[in-house]
């Protein structure tokens, strides 16, 4: 059978007499889609319209456009503040536990820079940095790790792109990373993944019977 529709779009494109087989975005799409299914392999031994990497390089640029939102993108405003003025209110926030927003702009203005209050509290949230003197209050970050390693966990998703009956469908992966011994765990995966399903996730990486995260009770 193979062989026969291979031998059928040979007298097709003899037909054409040379001249450039044109396709529109649609046969395009059917074509990657089918064709990404089959593998560079199997496609290496069927494909005669066009070759495999042309039709894999068309499901890449499926792929891509499913993923452009630059039409969506919105004026971003006011330019973001220079990284040395950033960089000079985190490091005076830092040594400086007990001064608040004014103290803070009064030394910039010193060194040169002037800015306003409001941008410096503005740096300071960008860096999960409270105000002071309530930063002089409060437990490091460091020391917070430190004594919490064992029971803390880094998570995050991936996708996987899956052709169905409906097209190009996205999958969910989400992930944990246990820190303290670089443990990965595979949570679920959906091509949903809203509030009330995350939460499950979350029942089911910390239950005390089963649960793949470890507690902070597990250690006491």
């Amino acid at each position: 059978m193979i062989e026969y529709l291979r031998e059928e779009n040979r007298v097709l494109k003899q037909q054409l007499g040379g001249r450039r087989l044109r396709l529109t975005d649609a046969q395009q799409r059917r074509l990657a889609a089918k064709g990404n299914a089959l593998g560079y392999r199997v496609l290496s031994e069927v494909a005669t319209i066009v070759t495999p990497d042309t039709i894999l390089r068309w499901h890449r640029r499926l792929i891509a456009k499913k993923w452009d939102y630059s039409a969506k993108r919105r004026d971003a405003g006011r330019p973001p503040v220079m990284k040395e003025i950033a960089d000079l209110t985190v490091r005076i926030a830092r040594e400086a536990p007990s001064w608040g927003y004014t103290r803070i702009q009064g030394a910039l203005a010193n060194l040169g820079h002037r800015v306003a209050r409001t941008t410096v509290a503005k740096i300071l949230k960008q860096h999960r940095i409270e105000p002071g003197p309530e930063r002089g209050k409060r437990t490091p970050w460091s020391t917070f790790l430190k004594s919490h390693w064992e029971c803390l966990a880094a998570t995050n998703f991936f996708t996987i792109e899956v052709w169905g009956l409906r097209g190009l469908v996205t999958f969910y992966l989400l992930i944990v990373m246990e820190l303290s011994t670089r443990r990965v765990h595979l949570a679920g995966v959906t091509p949903n993944p809203n509030t009330a399903w995350m939460m499950q996730m979350g029942r089911n990486l910390t239950a005390p019977d089963g649960g793949r995260v470890p507690r902070e009770d597990d250690f006491l």
